[in-house]
């Protein structure tokens, strides 16, 4: 009879994070409130415990204040987490933090909708409201 394998991939710390990536680019009509969406489904990090890759769909939705995320900063950004090991309810709060720290916006939603691993399916979201 064979042993199971005690497998694990290593993952890289979330320090790996390439927040620097983010750019803004300035939101001409500051005192209207619009509603920006951006998503993807190419989202991906890897389980800290396990190693296995998580994928998902990353929702943004913002109110912005005096600044919009620039897209192609969005995507690296996003692109650093490949290898990284985080939760996934971890790694809402750490976009959600991010981005507000880059674009500092009126009011932003994260919501994070996995792939089923093993039969089970998580969609996290967080919220942040800003000064209007």
């Amino acid at each position: 009879m064979t042993q199971p394998l005690d497998r694990r991939y290593d993952a890289q710390k979330p320090d790996a994070i390439d927040v620097a990536a983010l750019e803004t680019f300035p939101y001409e009509y500051p005192g209207k409130d619009i509603t920006v969406s951006i998503d993807t489904d190419e989202f991906t990090a890897v389980c800290p415990w396990s190693g296995l890759p998580d994928f998902g769909t990353i929702r943004v939705e913002y109110i912005p204040a005096r600044a919009l995320i620039e897209l192609r900063s969005f995507k690296y950004y996003l692109l650093s987490y490949r290898s990284v090991g985080i939760y996934q309810e971890h790694a809402v709060n750490r976009i959600l933090e991010d981005l507000v720290r880059c674009a500092k916006p009126k009011w932003m939603k994260v919501t994070a909708d996995f792939k089923i691993r093993g039969g089970v399916h998580t969609v996290a979201s967080r919220v942040y409201r800003g000064k209007r």
